[in-house]
């Protein structure tokens, strides 16, 4: 090699190990956030799940796996997990349904569209506590609205958050209604993004019918928005709490418990520190194993263009 070419060879590893360093050097405030933030505060979780602290307690004792020993013969921990599986299995597939067909409908139609938008994004903007207190008026046994209107129609009017029948889907509806504003408006962005050119082509193969159009070109085209709505409203859906906490506190019995509920439960109002935290090691477990899922299995299949 001539001497030319090893002091160009060796300016370029200099220029590469400055490179480097000046990246560790700007990167540095990031991983110290994501360690102070998140990692600390996992492990810190993690640790807090295998002993039996109680909240102001001074002392501590390791309790191994004890804790989540002791949530598989909860009942009340069994009936959080399967009313938090019905909620999200409802909740989910509806708001995906009613998001895309209310974005189609927007998109269609030819006026007062910022209107519409604005009307169905509201209970997304809102505040869920205060929405809660109004849905509680609402579905009042006595004096609440929804009753009122089912007597002046002769129907029967049922106590919707006390009978443990009802409280569930009741719950249900209020998040699809808390849900389906951010869906909808996920939705519209894409029915935007797709090229008016497609549905010139798909016309000139013989596709005029808008179910056979929706079908063949903007299902398709929406694979991206729809995969990115589900699994966001599936994390969303099952992170719920204000409403239960606000309307049922999980009652009547644990009719409307939920997990997040029961983790709160157990560690502000029981101060079971050490087995909220087993919960809540349970709860990031699940959401976790819920969201690589969707991804694995539907990745996949969604079209990028």
């Amino acid at each position: 090699m001539t001497a030319g070419g090893a002091d160009t060879a060796a300016g370029a590893r200099r220029r590469s190990s400055g490179d480097g360093r000046a990246a560790a050097l700007l990167s540095t405030p990031a991983f110290v956030l994501l360690v102070v933030l998140v990692l600390a505060p996992l492990v810190s979780v993690i640790v807090l799940s295998m002993t039996d602290w109680t909240l102001g307690a001074r002392d501590i004792r390791f309790v191994g796996l004890g804790n989540f020993r002791d949530m598989a013969s909860d009942a009340v921990f069994r009936a959080a997990i399967v009313n938090t599986a019905i909620y999200v299995a409802v909740v989910v597939p509806v708001t995906l349904v009613l998001g895309f067909l209310i974005a189609s409908a927007i998109e269609a139609g030819s006026g007062l569209r910022t209107v519409y938008r604005a009307v169905h994004f509201l209970p997304v903007m809102a505040t869920l506590t205060a929405m809660a207190v109004a849905w509680e008026a609402l579905l009042h046994p006595t004096i609440g609205l929804v009753n009122s209107v089912l007597g002046d129609l002769g129907l029967a009017q049922p106590s919707w958050l006390a009978d443990r029948a009802l409280v569930l889907p009741t719950l249900c509806v209020i998040g699809i209604w808390q849900h389906v504003g951010y869906a909808m408006v996920l939705f519209l962005a894409g029915l935007k993004a797709i090229p008016r050119d497609l549905y010139d082509a798909a016309a000139v193969d013989g596709v005029e019918s808008a179910v056979d159009r929706a079908v063949t070109v903007t299902l398709p085209m929406l694979g991206p928005v729809a995969f990115f709505v589900l699994v966001i409203v599936a994390m969303r859906a099952f992170e719920v709490f204000d409403t239960v906490r606000v309307l049922t506190q999980g009652g009547p019995g644990s009719a409307s418990e939920v997990l997040l509920h029961t983790l709160y439960v157990e560690s502000f109002d029981h101060f079971r520190t050490g087995y909220g935290s087993a919960l809540t090691v349970v709860f990031l477990l699940i959401v976790v194993t819920l969201t690589l899922s969707q991804a694995r299995l539907l990745d996949r299949r969604v079209h990028y263009s």
